[in-house]
């Protein structure tokens, strides 16, 4: 059992991985056959995740399962090695439940499912590869991986909005998310660059990031250097006024896309402000947080108030992310030890939350081919499954306790009161905020009169059932007994703040 522990976080890499390069031999005609073997691939990492998470051992901490080899020598000195902290742990175990309702999902795509599968496998196994490596090199290296394939899952399979003078073709929503991430990736190879540089030339040429943390930059570097690597990240994490590729890219994108778009992808900018920005570079960190939280703060108001301003349901889910991933990049600026629980836990929600929204405005655009809040009303009455569903996970996102929304905001919230006072007011009205544009999307679209135009519509597959239900059953899960979860996070944070002068 010892030798599965050290290489089952490889496992989680190179599964979905294969698992793309095996689609390519298959029959493009076998389209069930194609479904039936992506789907068992992503059920397989889930059940590894679970494997990572259950046995991971909060009480001893640090990075655990680890293990590796050099791939470059001297002078470089690059390695591929693996493990997990208390903070990564929880990121794989939402990667898997994303990653295997996706693929659930994502059972009526028709055009080119071999190549669909393929590219959406390939991206999940870069997603892994971000959480697990113990190695900056290859951060980058899956960072991009996961990234690229995006491009095509948009452009292909996506779907354009026109509202008449509003037109947004899937192409546009998917090379405006490109050119964001590739210039966010230009400021982290820079900033990574910078880093190895002077690792060198104080003795620990290296790109190992447990390596890294034990050498002193001076002050002067890491002031310069942090917030050209955390607005890399932070670009990803949707972090304002670089948001604008995030709603245009979840409209465009097919189910499955927005879900791991939305739920996982925007995580890895936070998390590579976590472990690479805040972990390297601790004094930076501290004279820099008050900016990242004051931009934090615009998110959640901004986004919460955009999502009150949308009329197709994609576009405010979209606006919904930016605002609750203000959330996240407030809790981490808090540098207290709550507030980061609190952003990493959101994290995890929010990647929950987000996936189960699109997988039901998913289900209605599929059925009803329009997502115009103005037009659809009353689809209770024909799709009662569905609506369940929505009111789930609409509740989950004003904060309702009971559900995994209400412990994460409160963490951050209690962090935020604790260290920045007057922006934490500003958060709880910009959860306020949520609450009205959710309470009158419920109404106006499910229990309103039923239209006569959507009496024929039919309610969620078995398929979409079982993947809602997952997502349902951890929300509550997480919302109802968050203990487990918050242990092993805890775990992870309170070895990330002890770097932190003053802390």
């Amino acid at each position: 059992m010892e030798l599965f522990d050290s290489y089952v976080l490889f496992l989680l890499v190179l599964i979905p991985f294969a698992g793309a390069m095996a689609l390519a031999f298959f029959p493009t005609s076998n389209h069930r056959a194609i479904r039936a073997f992506a789907t068992s691939v992503g059920f397989l990492t889930l059940a590894l995740a679970v494997y990572t998470v259950a046995n991971y051992d909060y009480g001893a901490g640090g990075f655990q399962m680890e293990h590796g080899y050099l791939w470059l020598t001297e002078p470089l000195r690059v390695s591929f090695g693996w493990g997990v902290d208390g903070i990564s742990a929880t990121m794989v175990l939402l990667t898997g439940i994303v990653a295997a309702t996706g693929t659930l999902i994502s059972w009526n795509i028709e055009h080119r499912p071999r190549d669909f599968f393929l590219l959406f496998l390939a991206m999940v196994s870069g997603v892994f590869g971000v959480f697990v490596t113990t190695d900056l090199f290859f951060l980058l290296f899956f960072y991009e991986l996961a990234v690229v394939p995006m491009y095509l899952l948009i452009g292909v399979w996506g779907s354009s909005t026109d509202f008449g003078t509003f037109i947004r073709t899937k192409e546009y929503g998917a090379l405006k998310l490109v050119v964001y991430l590739v210039g966010g990736s230009v400021l982290v190879w820079v900033g990574i660059i910078a880093i190895y540089i002077t690792a060198a030339n104080a003795g620990q040429p290296t790109f190992s990031l447990t390596t890294l943390n034990t050498v002193r930059f001076t002050r002067t570097f890491q002031v310069v250097f942090f917030p050209i690597t955390a607005l890399g990240f932070g670009v990803l994490a949707g972090l304002w006024p670089f948001h604008t590729w995030s709603p245009d890219g979840h409209v465009a994108a097919p189910t499955a896309v927005s879900m791991i778009h939305a739920g996982v992808l925007m995580k890895l900018g936070a998390y590579g402000i976590i472990r690479v920005a805040l972990s390297i570079l601790p004094e930076g960190a501290e004279a820099w947080m008050p900016v990242l939280i004051g931009l934090g703060t615009v998110n959640v108001v901004y986004g919460a108030i955009s999502a009150m301003g949308q009329r197709d349901l994609k576009y405010v889910v979209g606006y919904s992310s930016v605002s609750h991933m203000g959330y996240v990049l407030m809790g981490i600026a808090t540098l207290d030890q709550m507030g980061v629980t609190g952003a990493v836990l959101q994290m995890f929600s929010h990647g929950v939350m987000t996936a189960l929204f699109f997988a039901v405005v998913g289900a209605v655009y599929d059925r009803a081919h329009i997502r115009d809040m103005t037009v659809l009303e009353g689809l209770a009455k024909r799709m009662g499954v569905t609506a369940a569903f929505f009111v789930v996970v609409g509740l989950t996102s004003l904060g309702l306790p009971g559900l995994s929304g209400f412990v994460a905001e409160f963490l951050v919230f209690v962090g935020v009161f604790r260290t920045y006072l007057p922006l934490a007011i500003l958060a709880v009205i910009g959860a306020a905020i949520t609450a009205v544009y959710i309470m009158r999307l419920l109404a106006k679209v499910f229990f309103g009169p039923l239209d006569t135009r959507w009496e024929h519509l039919g309610d969620a597959s078995g398929r979409e059932i079982a993947a809602s239900s997952i997502l349902v059953l951890t929300i509550a899960f997480v919302g109802i007994y968050p203990t487990p979860l918050i242990n092993i996070i805890n775990s992870g944070v309170t070895t990330l703040l002890s770097r932190i002068p003053g802390i």
